[in-house]
C-alpha cells in the first residue's frame, strides 16, 4: 500500500516551524492584544518649545473642540441625509459640502493634539460622552429646525474657540491659535452665514 503525504499539513507545520524560529511568514498574526503606550489625558512631549503644562491645557480644550466639531460634521450629514421639501436640491449639496469643511476641520484639530503630544478623541461613545451640542432625534425634522440646530451647535463651538484661541495666545501656544482662528472660527463663521440666510423670511416674487 502506498501511503500519500498530506501537503496542507506538511506546509502548515513548515509555517508553524517558521514562526518558531522567528523567520518571516505570510499569514497574518490576528488576535493580538497590549497594554497602551499612553493614556488618554496624558501628555509625551515633543521637542516643540513649548512646557508641557501649556501642551496639557491646549490639548484638553482642543479635545473639546474636537468632541463638538465631530458632532456637528455628523449633524451636517444627517441633515444632508433627511432634508426634506422646496429647497430640497440647495440645502442637500450645502449641507453635504460643509460636512466635507467640518471632515477637514476634525482631520486638523485632532493632528494638533497629537503634535502637542496628547491623544485625541476617536471613537463615537467617547465623543457623545464629551460632546456639549444636544442631541437630536433619529427621525426626520422639518428644515427650519434642522439649521436651527446646526446654528446653535456653531455658536457653542465659536464660542469656547474664541475663549480656547485667547488662551493659547496668552500661554504661547501660536500654533493653536492660529489653527482656532484661521481655520476653526473662520470656517464655522462663514458656514454660519450660509445657513442663517436660509431662515430670513424674504419675499420670492411679490416685493412687500
Amino acid at each position: 500500500m502506498v501511503h500519500r503525504s498530506n501537503g496542507r499539513s506538511r506546509s502548515a507545520a513548515a509555517t508553524e516551524s517558521r514562526q518558531e524560529s522567528g523567520r518571516p511568514s505570510p499569514r497574518p498574526r490576528t488576535g493580538q492584544r497590549a497594554p497602551e503606550l499612553q493614556e488618554y489625558g496624558t501628555i509625551a512631549r515633543l521637542p516643540i518649545g513649548l512646557d508641557e503644562s501649556v501642551c496639557e491645557e491646549s490639548v484638553e480644550a482642543l479635545n473639546q473642540v474636537l468632541a463638538d466639531t465631530i458632532t456637528l460634521r455628523d449633524l451636517y450629514k444627517k441633515s444632508h441625509w433627511q432634508v426634506v421639501g422646496h429647497t430640497f436640491y440647495q440645502l442637500h449639496l450645502l449641507f453635504d459640502k460643509h460636512y466635507e469643511e467640518q471632515s477637514t476641520l476634525v482631520d486638523q484639530v485632532a493632528e494638533r493634539i497629537q503634535l502637542l503630544g496628547g491623544i485625541s478623541l476617536a471613537m463615537g461613545a467617547d465623543v457623545a460622552e464629551e460632546t456639549r451640542i444636544a442631541r437630536p432625534p433619529r427621525g426626520r425634522e422639518e428644515v427650519p429646525v434642522q439649521i436651527s440646530r446646526l446654528l446653535e451647535a456653531h455658536e457653542q463651538i465659536l464660542t469656547f474657540a474664541r475663549e480656547a484661541a485667547g488662551k493659547a495666545d496668552e500661554a504661547g501656544d501660536d500654533g493653536t491659535n492660529d489653527l482656532l482662528v484661521s481655520d476653526l472660527i473662520r470656517t464655522n463663521e462663514m458656514q454660519v452665514w450660509f445657513l442663517s440666510e436660509h431662515l430670513v423670511d424674504a419675499p420670492v416674487l411679490d416685493a412687500k
